[in-house]
């Protein structure tokens, strides 16, 4: 009355056989998510270096390069020359978010050398997002 079943059962060969695509371990994907968002913090510390230049920016960007290249293994990161248009505070808010979303990954990580430069980042930025001087395209 029944067919007998000729095939494996797909439970049977899943449990048993090698993963035919990569896994990556937890550490690699904070390393990834890490270095994803200090490239981009780099990008609006880049942005902001073009419409005010100064040698905390200079010295935050190169810091962040190190930081991206060492978790890409050594690559450094591609860096566009900005424009200098743009809103200043609104990228200093949103430097600071990005600095913070660099330090929680930086904590969970426990990445100290990353999340002593995010938290320095999240302070400069705090009120510079306010600061009149900093809203005055003179500056």
């Amino acid at each position: 009355m029944y067919e007998p079943i000729r095939s494996k059962s797909v439970h049977s060969t899943m449990a048993g056989a090698p993963c035919d695509f990569p896994h990556r371990s937890r550490e690699e994907e904070l390393d990834i998510q890490l270095a994803g968002h200090l490239a981009a913090l780099l990008t609006v510390t880049d942005e902001l270096r073009a419409l005010t230049p100064s040698a905390d920016l200079d010295t935050a960007a190169e810091r962040l390069a190190a930081q991206v290249a060492r978790l890409r293994g050594g690559r450094t990161p591609l860096r566009a020359a900005p424009a200098a248009a743009g809103d200043p505070a609104a990228l200093h808010r949103r430097a600071h978010t990005l600095a913070g979303r660099a330090l929680v990954v930086a904590a969970s990580r426990a990445d100290t050398a990353v999340a002593i430069l995010a938290a320095e980042r999240m302070d400069a930025h705090a009120g510079a997002g306010t600061d009149p001087k900093t809203l005055s395209p003179a500056h």
